[in-house]
């Protein structure tokens, strides 16, 4: 089973962009997340996306959170080269 922030599943990012309407800034997928109650460690996954990518679709954002490396025992997160 894949693992994602927190050790949960990736499907824990689409939970918290519910209702969201594509395409989407970054900033429009934080705004969405905050309304929907997502934790600070999803958060800071989204902070780390590009400042000036348009996500076309879910699988766009999945795509960029694959590449996304965050390390919960520092709460550093790197994008992987």
């Amino acid at each position: 089973m894949t693992r994602g922030v927190g050790g949960r599943s990736p499907a824990n990012i689409t939970s918290h962009l519910k209702g969201m309407h594509f395409p989407a800034s970054k900033e429009d997928l934080l705004e969405r997340a905050r309304d929907n109650g997502a934790g600070q460690d999803v958060l800071e996954v989204l902070e780390s996306f590009p400042d000036d990518e348009e996500f076309e679709t879910a699988a766009d954002v999945m795509k960029v959170y694959g590449e996304s490396d965050q390390a919960p025992q520092t709460g550093v997160i790197d994008r992987k080269p």
